[in-house]
């Protein structure tokens, strides 16, 4: 078996090979290459992280079947560790065995930033030049990292409620530093929301004529970073349907509210990615993926990361099972 801890991961998936795995990743998903299976979430009755449990197949000549269990603690801030911790399975698809254990906390914050500059590349307006990201955590760096390889020369902004010291948050990323939310997302052409909310962050009035919104912080029925009268007013794609209509409260709650309904979801962002779906209608609409988060970016970033450690020597061979 093949272990790559974190430092492993990092050191052999650069952020732009993350991009490109992720986006054959769901292109193979839309065209019926691998099978998606629905998410568990599951809470212990006491105080306890949330743990969700991710499978996912591959089929073709050298099929993989891949399941990611990872543990959502957020009080992980306070300890100085990622919120997201767990790991990463791959096994033969033939045979069942075991073939690499990988550290999921590097490949999520990998795999989710790199969703979303895929679905900015997708989504945006071609000339989107000005960057808010809404968030100082892992998924705000991460972001900012992505979105400078996709769009080199936009400029960023950076609005943090969650952290301490915004202001040197920003400085070490690079960016500039809003001083209160809407003038962070004021007059932006992509917006990345990328915090632990619970409720909704933005207003529609924010919002310029043409934005794209990479919804990504929550994924729980009740919690939501983006409020029911942005979510109206826009085009909506996410990453999975069948599980956006389990999990996913920008939709789940507008529709209880009778705003929208489920055929408010547009596409999934992996049919715009093979072509067919169009992605958005005009430059003046205001599109909105939501990220979840899938199984399939997971296996696909995976895959790519032990790949390129095993051309780099990195990681290690454990003997699982003695002969």
């Amino acid at each position: 078996m093949f272990v790559l801890n974190g430092k492993d991961v990092r050191a052999a998936l650069p952020m732009e090979d993350c991009i490109a795995a992720v986006r054959d990743g769901l292109i193979a998903l839309a065209r019926g290459e691998s099978e998606q299976f629905a998410r568990f979430q599951l809470k212990p009755a006491s105080a306890g992280p949330l743990m969700g449990l991710m499978p996912v197949f591959r089929g073709g000549a050298e099929p993989i079947w891949c399941v990611k269990d990872v543990l959502v603690a957020p009080d992980n801030r306070v300890r100085g560790l990622d919120t997201h911790q767990g790991a990463i399975l791959v096994h033969d698809g033939t045979s069942g065995e075991l073939l690499a254990l990988v550290d999921a906390s590097a490949i999520t914050a990998l795999r989710t930033a790199a969703t979303s500059a895929v679905a900015t590349l997708a989504l945006a307006r071609k000339d989107a030049r000005r960057i808010a990201v809404v968030g100082g955590g892992t998924q705000a760096r991460a972001h900012v990292e992505a979105l400078r390889l996709v769009l080199p020369h936009a400029s960023i902004v950076l609005w943090a409620r969650e952290s301490d010291q915004p202001e040197q948050v920003a400085a070490s990323l690079g960016v500039a530093c809003a001083g209160d939310i809407q003038s962070a997302v004021a007059n932006a052409d992509i917006v990345c929301t990328t915090t632990a909310s619970r409720v909704p962050l933005l207003k529609r009035e924010w919002i310029a004529p043409g934005c794209h919104i990479n919804a990504v912080g929550a994924s729980s029925p009740a919690a939501r970073e983006i409020g029911t009268d942005i979510v109206a007013a826009s085009e909506f794609f996410v990453d999975s349907r069948a599980q956006s209509l389990i999990e996913c409260g920008e939709l789940l709650l507008p529709i209880g509210e009778g705003a929208i309904d489920a055929a408010h979801i547009r596409a999934e962002i992996g049919d715009v990615l093979a072509g067919s779906h169009p992605g958005r209608s005009d430059a003046k609409a205001v599109t909105l993926f939501k990220s979840l988060g899938m199984a399939v970016e997971d296996m696909a970033a995976t895959l790519r990361a032990v790949a390129n450690a095993r051309d780099m020597g990195l990681g290690q061979h454990v003997i699982w099972r003695s002969a």
